[in-house]
């Protein structure tokens, strides 16, 4: 006896077997630099490429660390403390400070630099009004506000 399928049944090619979990899990894009937790992203992504980018710019001897302090304002009376990724260079002569209220490279960030020393006079916004924050463009903004500031290079 013949089955009875109708002619579109006996066309239709069987569906392919499904992807099993591990080759699925093997598909998946792994998470971005960006998702690791704060103080890994910093310590292992942000200070080296930042170093990196800095040294490409003719800096030698930067120093570069991720401390939690108060803010350096002169007559800051605040005793809060936030995340800040402090460069140096020139002997301590000049300084930049990224600060991370909160330990989200994702929230709200600042910027300041001073020189000799002195404790910086204001604290400006940092990146504000990008939607997502990126390793690259962290240290691009650091690169371009040094610059701004001619410290990277000559008048």
């Amino acid at each position: 006896m013949a089955e009875d399928k109708t002619p579109a049944e006996a066309k239709t090619p069987a569906a392919p077997p499904k992807e099993s979990a591990k080759a699925a899990e093997k598909k998946a894009k792994p998470p971005a630099l960006e998702e690791k937790p704060f103080a890994d992203f910093i310590h292992q992504d942000y200070l080296p490429a930042l170093k990196t980018a800095l040294s490409d710019q003719g800096i030698e001897d930067l120093e570069v660390t991720l401390q939690k302090q108060k803010l350096p304002i002169a007559g800051n009376g605040s005793n809060s403390e936030c995340w800040q990724v402090i460069g140096k260079w020139l002997a301590g002569k000049r300084q930049f400070n990224v600060y991370f209220p909160k330990a989200d490279i994702q929230g709200t960030r600042a910027f300041s630099c001073s020189s000799w020393g002195a404790k910086p006079s204001t604290i400006e916004p940092f990146l504000i009004d990008e939607r997502k924050i990126t390793l690259d463009l962290l240290v691009f903004g650091v690169v371009q506000r040094l610059n701004a500031q001619k410290w990277l290079a000559p008048n």
